[in-house]
């Protein structure tokens, strides 16, 4: 390991916070550069109308990342509105952005209990059960097969856990799929992926996985045991990814705990990656510069645990800018004066923040994907 983790909780305070200018150099450098140094990705959640109208996002964009995916475009809600009529404009101008600037690209996401299309659920309850497996893999069939050769990896399901709904296996109860075909709708997924992109790195992704809370305790629990189960049958899963929103101010973190946590998964031979990094800042100090420092610290404390991991391949934050995080509409993370939520590594006028440097130090600190440090 490049460092002793902290071994009880890592409070903020316990995170040495990033002092006032401490890393601040100006740096044309982009997070990519300092990512392949290692043979790492960074990347960003992108939206193709930022990219066709904003200047300056899309020139983050080409600088700071060598990878992308699509915030919302091959959501299945946006990319099928109506049955068979597909929509994959906002996507292919995605794809064709990463591809002209030397990138590689996510695909996000082919099977999810929400985000589908209106006609999509009423259509999966009528159904029989052929039918059933037609509506879902047919998504899988079509969007794989537009963007084979151009997506090296996919989120094939997504967010299958919610023990709070009450299941003993800590599975999603209120899943559509779950509901019409239990549990094998992920085996289902995962082979069909398999056979129409064999050269695409296969992803189950989930949230809640990071931090030290009986939630997060709960959420580890049962990915474990779906693994158990799923490569048990055989399912072709390549990797995991771990979605990354963390809550400093709700829920604390142990950085031992979650570098265990990470040694189990690649224990299983599975590859990984921080998928949707962000922090959410509702409820730390009213003063945004103090508060862009906590932040940064404990963005430091988790990727210094992420990257010490040699099966993490990739970091993504969920955006790139303040300015468009979802953090600052969502109920739960808004602040309620309006202020922008700042868990981003550009502010709301694209600079760069202490968040930022933590992530370029991290990278810079971390040992060559498939070989560890040692203290």
């Amino acid at each position: 390991m490049r460092r002793e983790f902290l071994t009880g909780a890592a409070t903020l305070a316990a995170c040495s916070p990033i002092p006032p200018g401490a890393a601040r150099a100006v740096s044309r450098e982009g997070l990519a550069d300092h990512a392949r140094q290692s043979g790492r990705y960074f990347g960003a959640a992108v939206k193709s109308r930022l990219l066709r109208e904003d200047r300056a996002y899309r020139a983050a964009a080409a600088r700071e990342c060598n990878i992308l995916v699509q915030e919302y475009e091959l959501k299945r809600k946006t990319a099928e509105p109506k049955p068979g009529r597909y929509d994959f404009k906002g996507a292919d101008e995605i794809i064709d952005f990463a591809q002209q600037h030397g990138m590689r690209a996510r695909g996000h996401t082919l099977v999810w209990y929400t985000a589908n299309p209106t006609w999509l659920e009423p259509a999966v309850e009528r159904a029989g059960k052929a039918e059933q497996r037609r509506l879902m893999t047919s998504y899988i069939d079509v969007a794989m097969r537009r963007y084979a050769g151009r997506i090296s990896e996919w989120d094939v399901v997504n967010e299958t856990l919610e023990p709070n709904q009450g299941r003993a296996d800590g599975m999603r109860a209120e899943n559509l799929w779950m509901k019409a075909m239990g549990e094998h709708y992920i085996d289902l997924a995962f082979h069909r992926a398999r056979e129409v992109d064999g050269d695409a790195t296969l992803f189950l992704g989930d949230y809640g996985l990071e931090h030290d809370s009986p939630r997060c305790e709960r959420r580890r629990t049962a990915m474990l045991k779906l693994l158990d189960r799923l490569l048990g049958r055989g399912v072709p899963i390549d990797a995991i990814g771990i979605q990354g929103h963390l809550k400093p101010y709700k829920e604390p973190f142990k950085q031992r705990q979650f570098a265990d946590f990470l040694d189990t998964l690649s224990g299983y031979g599975l590859k990984l990656a921080i998928t949707e990094l962000d922090i959410a800042d509702r409820g730390g100090p009213p003063n945004p510069e103090k508060r862009d420092r906590e932040v940064a610290a404990f963005g430091k404390a988790f990727l210094d645990v992420a990257l010490d991991n040699p099966a993490v391949e990739s970091v993504l934050c969920w955006g790139i800018s303040d300015q468009y995080s979802w953090l600052s509409n969502y109920p739960e993370y808004k602040w309620p004066d309006g202020q922008l939520s700042r868990g981003l590594p550009f502010d709301g006028k694209m600079a760069r923040k202490p968040f930022w440097d933590a992530i370029a130090g991290a990278f810079d600190a971390a040992p060559p994907v498939g070989r560890r440090n040692r203290a």
